[in-house]
């Protein structure tokens, strides 16, 4: 395939052989050297011949090969015309990141950074299967799964504010329990409140630099501060969810006699049952995992307390925003110059809607809703605003995080754990792993390199850095 830049930021598969819309890649001249490592192009081309695929199917920088839909991909579907593809949000429902702000500095808790991450890592359960039982029943469950973050405020975990700074205030209209399977349900209910394993974190990070000081202040953020990022999601609920409707999703391919490039990327059109069944699933596993940031917050704040012997309720540790970063969405947008409802699915791929745009939250409205981007294991994160800009061009899109440049196996063959551990001692910065295996399989030598993830979007116009923030203690699976 051929791939032509465009400008210092954009590359583009013009489109040919099938495709119903081009390939557009956010990326910068760094970030394009990786770009042809694996099917992440070809995977990227396969999607844009889906049927009712609008404008641009966009791959961002961090992009990388997923299952049959790129991670690190946007595309938008006419709402009448086109399809819902559960491979193209990605098996973590709502997989998404939260940053919780305090207004400590690093001088405040430099001397108790052991006795944080002990107790964070104690308190907040992480790893492959990692449970907590909170005494919610079946009926909590999906009264989680319909009201979001709404019913376990109501509980007593989190405050009633931090539901203003979540995407769809952590509640998306439209969930139905009728059509999660008891599996998921068994698997879901013991699981919030957790971690999970992979590239899952809990961080203790310092911001380190700021670079526009008028938004900053705007999200609360000052040089030095001490922030809490959060990157979790639906847990084995949401997997559950997914493998049920993939599975649901291949019979309605033979039954329709549906012909794809990559049987990985089946779909049902958006008007058809099978199509509404898994959009009330999948809700329901956005709300379970916005719940499951709230609950783990309500922990957060918990082991601060504790640790600083502060009282909770003098406790200043307002949640800055929460984002989801594998979901599909019935949004407005503009397409050649027309106005189009279309279900935009984003996998690995963060929203960054501009200021002004409906749904960003009244206290960022006139600035831009707050992007929130992670690094890989012991580097820099992030904290971006959304730009006008993405709203033309990427659906109102932008990275979320650094992506993979190595597959795990090859990760945990070629790079040794001690490589890392010596690193990440040398930054000064503690970790805490139930998994040792994680150390090779998250090392930064597998990922990108987030400041040129970070430059690329940046440099297109689509979100604005606000914020460099770097890790002081990690609690992981």
């Amino acid at each position: 395939m051929e791939v032509e830049r465009i400008d210092d930021y954009i590359l583009e598969i013009k489109q040919s052989n099938g495709m119903n819309v081009p390939v557009k890649i956010v990326a910068n001249k760094s970030i394009e050297k990786n770009l042809f490592n694996d099917k992440t192009l070809q995977q990227a081309v396969n999607a844009s011949k889906l049927p009712g695929i609008v404008g641009s199917m966009w791959v961002m920088p961090d992009a990388h090969e997923g299952y049959g839909f790129p991670v690190g991909g946007v595309g938008a579907f006419d709402a009448e015309e086109g399809i819902i593809s559960p491979g193209a949000v990605g098996f973590d429902i709502n997989c998404g990141v939260r940053v919780i702000k305090t207004d400590l500095t690093y001088n405040d808790i430099k001397d108790k950074l052991n006795e944080l991450g002990k107790e964070l890592f104690r308190r907040v359960p992480s790893g492959v299967g990692s449970k907590l039982n909170i005494g919610l029943t079946k009926k909590d469950l999906d009264y989680i799964a319909t009201e979001g973050v709404d019913y376990i405020i109501g509980k007593g975990f989190g405050l009633e504010e931090d539901k203003r700074f979540i995407e769809e205030n952590g509640h998306i209209e439209g969930a139905d329990v009728r059509y999660v399977s008891e599996m998921a349900s068994k698997r879901g209910l013991k699981e919030l409140g957790t971690i999970g394993a992979g590239n899952h974190f809990l961080e203790v990070q310092r911001v380190e630099r700021i670079d526009d000081e008028d938004l900053a202040k705007r999200f609360g953020l000052f040089k030095d501060q001490i922030v809490i990022m959060l990157h979790t999601g639906s847990r084995g609920y949401g997997h559950q969810i997914c493998s049920d409707y993939l599975i649901k999703l291949n019979d309605y391919q033979k039954r329709n006699k549906i012909k794809l490039e990559d049987p990985q990327l089946s779909y049902a059109h958006v008007n058809s049952k099978e199509a509404e069944e898994y959009l009330a699933a999948m809700r329901a596993a956005v709300n379970y995992a916005f719940t499951n940031r709230e609950i783990i917050t309500d922990i957060v704040r918990d082991v601060f307390a504790k640790v600083l012997s502060i009282n909770k309720d003098n406790l200043e540790m307002p949640v800055l925003y929460d984002v989801a970063h594998n979901i599909v969405k019935l949004e407005e947008h503009i397409v050649e110059n027309k106005r189009m409802k279309l279900f935009v699915h984003r996998k690995g791929a963060t929203r960054a809607f501009g200021p002004n745009a409906k749904g960003v939250p009244d206290a960022y409205k006139d600035v831009g809703q707050p992007v929130l981007i992670p690094g890989s294991m012991g580097t820099a994160s992030y904290i971006l605003a959304g730009r006008e800009k993405a709203m033309h061009l990427t659906f109102g899109s932008s990275c979320h995080g650094a992506g993979r440049v190595m597959s795990r196996h090859k990760a945990l063959r070629e790079i040794p754990a001690s490589k890392t551990l010596e690193i990440m001692k040398s930054k000064g910065i503690i970790l805490e792993v139930r998994d040792k295996r994680l150390v090779s399989e998250e090392a930064e030598f597998a990922y990108k390199n987030v400041d040129d993830v970070v430059e690329s979007v940046s440099g297109a116009g689509i979100s604005k850095i606000v914020s460099r923030d770097i890790p002081l203690v990690v609690v992981k699976g």
